[in-house]
């Protein structure tokens, strides 16, 4: 699909070449309505390259564009802006086409890895926004035509393991895993991190409890070199591990993302990436260092890592190329994604830097998108009442309380609630650190989930007063007010186009928000229901909602008919 202003500079283009034989690419802008449909400052960038003053450059090129169909009206304003009004009917014909996703990624797979929680611990509000942003830039790869595998790394082994593994035995009096079915389903996976916590102090505070917690820990390591599922330490483990899991699967449920094809946790991938260490060593790659076996970076702008201690255990690294390993061969993508906060950017570019040496493929079209930190207002990080950092239910429970207290209790709808945790993350670029603001989130008014939800709700009442035949919207014919809002729902394909390439999910939370301003400048100035020209309000009324329950659904919001 083209969208009408890929026509326009396909045309502008055209003409430059035809006009001054030159391969300059115009570039065009929205400019305010009053002023043309699209606005370029070609003749500025030709100017040099001609010679000659940029208004002349912009008359003769407004001569030539006005022969051009596609355009009604043609100006020159200022030093040598050119305004552009497109036909009518390439506009109408546009809004026939909206629901049409440029197919960037036909026939491709797509390996997005993303959220990575570690069993043992429950969700962290970094998990929770990872999560959330994941999904979504998974869907805009999906909507291009993508196969995309969802995969979710995390740490099944390592000290964190050996300190809830600690906590879990001193609270059930000894390996006793029988003792575990007195545990309330609902409360295991809490339960379980409430171990963590306590094997944390433990093994900070008291050199006893941190010895047992090391030999706990090797312990575990020996659980996967022996194939150990049945002594009462190894069922504890299983069983904890489990009921980890299951408290993610509850969690991705209740935030209503796509579901994971596949968890691959770190027992998984240690043993292929101490292979490839072993291997990089052999090859010169990596070199030995007091023991240990690393990777010397600094001679290609990066610094020195370690991939295996002296101790003979995998380090992150090592798990992580191993993580690589399984994804290519088991998947063979064309473009792998991992989303992590961007506290591990010169960490990850090491990795890749190594990766690249066994697998130069998999490096080249491996994508790293990083991420900051949840905070308040002000800068303050939210800190959790649970004592292990902020969790991702702390967030939910913000909201949810934040809602009770505001729009007269329409606000505990958890659609809404949900909606607007999501929008207010999502509205952001990713990148920087993350504003979350509970009140502002679940507000309806201003740029938030709950407004956008409404609007829709709100569009849908108007179209339920009509049930007769609206005139396809190709044909229509539009007043001056009708045309601006169907000028702004043209940009959608632009905007969609634009976040599937860049993948920034933010751009289309804009886009919705501004969308749903213009269409309320439009209906305090244009009746619907009851005016003379109903049936072709209508019909743009019911691409307006179309277009915003589309742009809420790449966003994982709910556009409900109803508040």
């Amino acid at each position: 699909m083209h969208t009408m202003k890929q026509e326009a500079t396909t045309i502008l283009t055209n003409a430059v070449k035809q006009l001054f034989d030159s391969a300059v690419v115009p570039e065009l802008s929205r400019p305010d309505p009053q002023f043309g449909d699209f606005a370029s400052n070609v003749a500025m960038q030709l100017t040099r390259e001609l010679g000659r003053p940029p208004r002349q450059i912009a008359e003769q090129l407004a001569g030539h564009l006005r022969e051009q169909p596609f355009f009604t009206e043609v100006s020159v304003a200022g030093p040598g802006f050119l305004n552009l009004r497109v036909n009518d009917q390439a506009l109408a014909g546009q809004l026939a086409r909206l629901s049409e996703v440029p197919q960037h990624y036909a026939g491709k797979t797509v390996v997005a890895e993303y959220s990575d929680p570690n069993p043992f611990k429950v969700l962290h509000a970094g998990h929770l926004y990872t999560t959330l942003v994941g999904d979504v830039i998974a869907r805009l790869h999906e909507v291009a035509g993508a196969t995309v595998q969802r995969v979710n790394f995390g740490g099944d082994v390592g000290l964190h393991v050996g300190r809830a593994m600690w906590g879990i035995i001193q609270t059930l009096g000894g390996e006793h895993p029988e003792k575990l079915q007195d545990i309330p389903e609902a409360e295991r996976a809490v339960w379980v991190t409430r171990r963590y916590v306590e094997g944390t102090a433990a093994y900070e505070e008291n050199e006893a409890a941190k010895a047992e917690i090391i030999a706990i820990n090797k312990k575990v390591y020996a659980l996967f070199e022996s194939g150990d599922r049945d002594t009462p330490f190894a069922h504890i483990y299983w069983t904890c591990r489990q009921w980890s899991y299951e408290g993610f699967e509850k969690l991705y449920e209740q935030l209503q993302v796509s579901p994971f094809a596949r968890y691959l946790p770190e027992s998984e991938c240690a043993p292929v990436g101490v292979d490839l260490v072993h291997r990089g060593l052999a090859e010169g790659v990596l070199s030995e260092s007091d023991g240990a076996i690393v990777y010397k970076g600094e001679e290609q702008g990066l610094h020195t890592r370690v991939f295996m201690t002296s101790a003979g255990i995998p380090t992150y690294e090592a798990k992580d190329l191993g993580l690589a390993a399984i994804k290519w061969r088991d998947y063979q993508f064309d473009k792998g994604i991992i989303i992590t906060a961007n506290d591990i950017v010169e960490y990850m570019k090491v990795v890749l830097k190594v990766l690249g040496h066994f697998h130069p493929e998999v490096a080249e079209r491996s994508l790293h998108i990083t991420h900051g930190l949840i905070k308040l207002p002000g800068g303050v990080k939210m800190s959790s009442r649970k004592g292990n950092g902020l969790l991702a239910q702390d967030v939910l429970d913000a909201a949810t309380e934040a809602g009770s207290q505001m729009n007269d209790g329409r606000g505990t709808d958890y659609d809404v609630i949900l909606g607007a945790i999501k929008y207010s993350l999502l509205k952001q670029r990713i990148g920087g650190d993350i504003i979350y603001d509970p009140q502002e989130s679940v507000s309806l008014e201003g740029n938030s989930g709950p407004y956008l939800q409404y609007a829709h709700a709100r569009a849908c009442s108007i179209l339920s007063k009509h049930d007769g035949e609206l005139p396809a919207v190709s044909a229509l014919t539009l007043d001056e007010e009708e045309r601006i809002l169907a000028l702004k729902l043209t940009e959608y394909a632009e905007v969609l186009d634009r976040a599937i390439v860049e993948l920034l999910p933010h751009l289309i939370c804009t886009y919705l928000y501004e969308l749903t301003q213009a269409f309320n400048r439009f209906y305090e100035k244009s009746r619907v229901i009851g005016d003379p020209r109903q049936a072709e309000r209508l019909a743009l009324v019911t691409v307006y909602a179309d277009t915003l329950r589309r742009g809420l659904q790449l966003l994982g919001i709910t556009a409900p008919e109803r508040l």
